[in-house]
């Protein structure tokens, strides 16, 4: 029996993989858009909100990433970054996360005449008032940063250094996004030779619209702890379940996967939640979690897709936590703190078996 989502929405959670930039509240859009003469499709929150998931139900990830031109055109003040921060959290905790990492790319967020740093300290305070809101409001949450470099842009080690910089200061990790198809992972391979050397965590994104040698690259010349997606690793899977070397390699080595179905549904993955190859992943033992990805633009919430994959695989509370665990240990934080997260999650299900 599926796991209902008003049950889904109380279980503690974990993001890993959410974009800062894909998950503004339509009422915010229109707002900001407003202040700064940024036209839109419609200033209607709710006919937005339809326009932002038909624009990127598409089929194609060059086109779903076209929708963000909105929603970063109103993130380029520090009032506006700090707002949407705030907001990132505040929606997180409603919807029973007790983690969350936003990941986005400060590069893309200085039309205000911001500097990054600046940017960056104005995600840490929007932050710092979400969680205290939250907390204050019973829904004790922790969130975190992960910087972004374009894959698209000169690659150079600029952002990885501020994201050392920042380690102590919000920012959790680094990451590469954007088109994937001729961006390889080894052109920021001087900026992961950086990190490696500052000790420092990131993650990759890598299998989501390209195949294998972006995987490998990500994983192998880059040295990934966690998939971006990763969603193309089935081609290194035989029909009878038998692993590839890469596929054996990643799944040995416990590398996360940072899944996010209903976004996948929208870049031409696959055709339905169930032909999603999150259940072939999760039944071969892969460290499997659960995202959103961008919430605007696939209308989502984590609660809604732990729902979609119970209802698609007949996954139980048992999976759900199993998911949810995968998340806690790959969390990028310190030890400890991911013990205290592993006890909430096991804590939080419990009451709800």
């Amino acid at each position: 029996m599926a796991v209902p989502i008003e049950v889904c929405r109380a279980l503690p959670k974990i993001a890993l993989h959410d974009h800062l930039d894909g998950g503004l509240r339509p009422a915010t859009i229109v707002e900001e858009a407003a202040k700064v003469g940024h036209g839109l499709p419609t200033t209607d929150p709710a006919a937005l909100a339809d326009w932002f998931y038909a624009a990127a139900d598409s089929g194609s990830l060059v086109r779903y990433l076209e929708t963000f031109r909105h929603t970063i055109a109103v993130m380029q003040t520090a009032s506006q970054l700090r707002r949407v921060a705030a907001e990132f959290v505040e929606d997180q905790a409603i919807d029973g996360v007790i983690y969350a990492e936003a990941r986005w790319a400060p590069e893309q967020h200085l039309a205000g005449g911001l500097s990054l740093r600046q940017a960056v300290e104005a995600v840490r305070d929007g932050l710092a008032e979400g969680m205290a809101a939250c907390a204050e409001a019973g829904r004790p949450i922790v969130a975190r940063q992960i910087l972004t470099s374009m894959r698209h842009g000169t690659p150079t080690t600029e952002i990885a250094e501020l994201a050392v910089a920042y380690r102590h200061d919000s920012v959790c990790g680094f990451d590469i996004a954007g088109a994937e198809d001729g961006y390889p992972p080894s052109r920021f391979a001087e900026a992961f030779t950086y990190l490696k050397r500052n000790n420092f965590e990131f993650t990759i994104h890598a299998g989501e619209a390209f195949g294998l040698p972006s995987i490998w690259e990500a994983v192998q010349l880059c040295g990934a702890s966690r998939l971006g997606h990763g969603v193309r690793l089935v081609s290194d899977i035989a029909p009878d379940g038998r692993l590839g070397e890469l596929a054996g390699y990643i799944r040995d080595r416990r590398i996360a996967l940072e899944l996010c179905p209903s976004s996948n549904l929208q870049t031409g993955v696959c055709s339905s939640i169930r032909e999603h190859p999150f259940g072939l992943l999760a039944d071969l033992q892969f460290r499997v979690t659960v995202s959103c990805d961008n919430r605007l633009m696939s209308r989502t919430t984590l609660s809604r897709e732990f729902a979609l994959l119970s209802e698609a695989f007949g996954y139980g509370l048992t999976d759900l936590r199993r998911f949810s665990l995968n998340a806690a240990k790959s969390a990028f934080l310190p030890f400890d703190q991911r013990l205290d997260l592993v006890e909430k999650i096991n804590e939080g299900f419990a009451r709800a078996s």
